[in-house]
């Protein structure tokens, strides 16, 4: 099944607003979502990937789980993709949030292999062939530094002949891997590392599933068209101020630090996370802060592509 991937795909992030009802005292908000997601389309994004990392899907109750995929298809209808993270510690519980997906219109998947467990060759291959019999798209997330199980250039092209298999988000953060991936297979290699972006474009990515759009979409949006239109002076120029934020992607508290940037940015969708993630510290507010505001003078003062 054909999926056009090439563009800005948000992994979304996930408000929350007081309730000590709620766990952790922290409350789904989501009407501030389906505005997030909107504002992400108009503002040039190919579309919306609820129940990511970065949207804590961990953290969430299998009603609000779902219920956020909702959300998402409503709130960007038939304007943009929605790929819905349905990442489960076995293939039981994968394919259930994959089949949940298929019914609540979502457009494909992004697949991690086993969560919570180190599983061999055998298992990764089993893991993603249960959740292929759903026949959804699906986007395989290759993420070795939270799974422990690195998604190496043979098995994805192993798993790639899987019927529904369309595309891997490479989040290896080894700048070699697209390359090395490509030479293997025709799969399209979704850039996953923000501060990559550069060399992932470069090397021949289709598209990019992306954390820090959620705070300035169209500077990334913009970014994203001057290296697909060979740019490269221009992209450089971008890139070099949006790097440093860029970075906090990769970090242990790249959730913490993209919502405060959504926060600098003067977005109403940042704010709190839940457990097990805390606050940053006020250092590492002050450098966010810092790079944040970088990013965003860069982007402003940059002409559009299309000028």
């Amino acid at each position: 099944m054909p999926l056009d991937l090439g563009g800005v795909i948000v992994a979304t992030t996930l408000p929350f607003r007081p309730d000590d009802g709620a766990p952790a005292g922290l409350a789904v908000d989501y009407d501030r979502y389906a505005e997030h997601c909107a504002w992400l389309v108009d503002n040039g994004c190919r579309g919306v990937g609820p129940n990511g990392s970065l949207g804590e899907y961990s953290s969430l109750t299998d009603d609000e789980r779902r219920r956020v995929v909702r959300t998402a298809v409503e709130a960007v209808g038939d304007r943009a993709l929605v790929v819905a993270g349905v990442h489960g510690v076995g293939w039981h519980q994968a394919r259930g949030w994959a089949e949940a997906a298929a019914e609540d219109g979502a457009d494909g998947v992004l697949l991690l292999p086993p969560t919570l467990y180190r599983a061999n060759r055998d298992e990764v291959l089993r893991h993603y062939a249960k959740v292929d019999e759903v026949g959804l798209p699906i986007m395989m997330y290759n993420n070795p530094i939270d799974t422990k199980v690195d998604l190496t250039p043979d098995l994805i092209a192993e798993l790639y002949e899987l019927e529904h298999v369309v595309a891997v988000k490479e989040f290896s953060l080894d700048a070699r891997r697209v390359r090395e991936i490509k030479d293997l297979c025709d799969i399209d290699v979704i850039a996953g590392a923000d501060d990559l972006l550069f060399e992932a474009l470069v090397a021949g990515a289709t598209g990019w599933f992306a954390g820090y759009p959620n705070a300035f979409p169209r500077e990334a949006v913009r970014l994203y068209e001057l290296l697909s239109a060979d740019r490269v002076a221009e992209a450089r120029e971008l890139f070099t101020e949006m790097a440093p934020v860029f970075a906090w992607d990769s970090k242990t508290e790249f959730v913490q630090a993209i919502k405060f940037s959504i926060d600098v940015a003067g977005e109403s969708v940042g704010g709190p996370t839940r457990p097990p993630r805390g606050p940053l510290t006020d250092a590492q507010r002050a450098i966010v802060r810092r790079d944040t505001e970088r990013a965003l003078r860069a982007g402003a003062s940059l002409r559009s592509p299309a000028e």
